[in-house]
């Protein structure tokens, strides 16, 4: 089929589809209300429609009133019992899938309810959306000229009690339609390798020489690809290896930190980057338009979404408020009640809004990944503008870092501490602290007022990692690859204590 006819069925499909989005682009919070009453009527008669009288729910409001905020501690009990093979717990059809999440490094396992709904209506749906949105914003693409190189999970499925755990990924990958396979690679059977290492060069050797078009995985561990390509390959640009690569697809963690490493390896200047905001528990926004870091929240995937002002999180005050509520460049908690029947669900994720016609974010870190125990209230959207300012400033280029604080101890004042992991270190390693705290101070009033004159905070103090510290340390932790992320920001020392005993070590 040639590649005019594809892009004219796609721009049939897109336009059928953009009619619906203009719906909840025109009345979202009309959208996002008739959403919530049809998951309610939907779920009524299932064990905790019946706990929490779902039938006579009529409005927000009294949703609001009768069921509780959780976060994954308090559904892991029902989630056991589903994975075990009850049903009708939460979500009136059968679970079959469970997208097993490690959330940061050293945390327990989850296991997320992925319902045949969500995979459909929310994954999926999403998918095509973003291939819509991008050939709309980009009508030369190519993209159906060659493959996708996707970067999943490394985790086989495993089935247990009837039902199936794994990364959401590869149950992703385990439920697409099999023509699917012919437009990605590597093939499935490589995607699905466990082996972390090994899979990596098999992925190498699978897809190099391959016409790929797109990419499409966490910045992090693509980077590790994508480098391994090059070094196997023995060319400095993938655009050598791949001519008519146009467009990574990625999400995961924050692309600030890696945005000089992909430029180096990908110099076209045509090249774009489209951004997507999902997770275990759903897929949640979408970059619509080019060259923007700005992510459209997608309405209508059978989400409902709620948020609580960040000032008041994990207080006595704290509240969620739907989205007719929420204010510009304010930082919220994210609460979703979604077609996989979880309710009031505390993602742990925060964000900001950057529009509110439409509905615009951005993700500005994570409700446990910040610094506060002075009362700086130091983000990881904050951190990372700022490392940007100064590796830019000083001709550096960082790999990896961490951060936590350095408690008070008698009359010694507080402080930060930073575990950085450079590709390029810069010269002088004190005028980049100097400049690191500088620019902190600008980012972040609370910051700053804890720094004058030092009333609080002493200046940061900033550790260099030796090479390939934090890819260790994954290992060791048995947690490469896949959707593992290392924990930027911290409020203990848990992380950076370990870390710092690693980084006199040599591997």
């Amino acid at each position: 089929m040639s590649i005019p006819i594809v892009n004219s069925i796609a721009s049939w499909f897109l336009k059928k589809r953009f009619h619906q989005i203009e719906l909840f682009l025109k009345y979202p919070n009309e959208v996002q209300n008739e959403l919530l009453m049809n998951l309610i009527q939907f779920a009524k008669d299932t064990e905790i429609g019946k706990k929490h009288d779902f039938a006579s729910i009529k409005n927000y409001k009294t949703f609001a009133e009768r069921v509780p905020i959780k976060n994954y501690d308090g559904w892991q009990d029902v989630i056991e019992r589903s994975r075990k093979g009850e049903s009708n717990i939460f979500w009136p059809t059968p679970i079959k899938w469970f997208a097993k999440s490690s959330g940061t490094t050293r945390s327990k396992s989850k296991f997320i309810p992925v319902s045949e709904e969500s995979l459909e209506d929310c994954h999926y749906a999403a998918s095509k959306d973003l291939l819509c949105m991008y050939l709309n914003n980009n009508e030369n693409a190519q993209l159906f000229t060659g493959k996708s190189l996707r970067l999943g999970g490394s985790k086989q499925l495993y089935k247990e009690n009837g039902t199936v755990f794994g990364d959401l990924s590869a149950i992703l990958i385990d439920n697409m339609p099999f023509w699917a396979e012919f437009s990605s690679t590597p093939s499935n059977k490589v995607s699905l390798m466990s082996d972390w290492e090994y899979k990596m060069q098999a992925i190498v050797d699978e897809t190099r020489h391959e016409n790929v078009t797109s990419l499409a995985g966490v910045p992090s561990w693509m980077l590790v690809l994508l480098n391994n390509v090059l070094e196997t390959t023995g060319k400095k640009s993938l655009h050598d290896v791949w001519p008519n690569l146009e467009v990574y697809f990625h999400g995961g963690v924050s692309f600030t930190p890696y945005a000089d490493q992909y430029k180096n390896i990908l110099p076209n200047s045509g090249f774009k980057y489209y951004e997507i905001y999902n997770a275990s528990e759903g897929f949640f926004a979408i970059q619509d338009q080019n060259n923007s870091k700005d992510l459209l929240l997608m309405l209508d995937y059978g989400i409902f979404y709620e948020f609580i002002p960040m000032d008041i999180y994990a207080t006595s005050e704290e509240k969620a408020i739907p989205l007719s509520e929420v204010e510009l460049d304010k930082n919220y908690a994210v609460i979703i009640t979604t077609n996989a029947g979880l309710w009031r669900y505390k993602i742990g994720d925060t964000v900001r809004f950057t529009s509110l016609n439409p509905y615009r974010i951005r993700v500005s870190g994570r409700t446990k990944h910040h610094i506060n125990v002075f009362g700086e209230e130091l983000i990881i959207e904050n951190a990372e503008n700022a490392l940007k300012t100064v590796c830019n400033a000083t001709h550096s280029e960082i790999v990896e870092y961490t951060a936590a604080p350095v408690f008070m101890q008698g009359k010694e004042k507080g402080a930060h501490e930073w575990l950085i992991e450079f590709k390029t270190p810069p010269a002088d390693i004190n005028y980049f602290t100097e400049l690191l705290d500088r620019t902190l101070m600008t980012l972040n009033s609370d910051y700053e007022a804890k720094r004058y004159n030092n009333i609080t905070l002493n200046q940061p103090k900033v550790n260099i990692a030796r090479k390939n510290l934090f890819y260790d340390w994954l290992k060791q932790n048995n947690k490469l690859g896949g959707q593992h992320k290392i924990p930027r920001l911290s409020n203990t020392r848990e992380y950076i204590d370990e870390l710092l005993v690693l980084n006199l070590q040599f591997v």
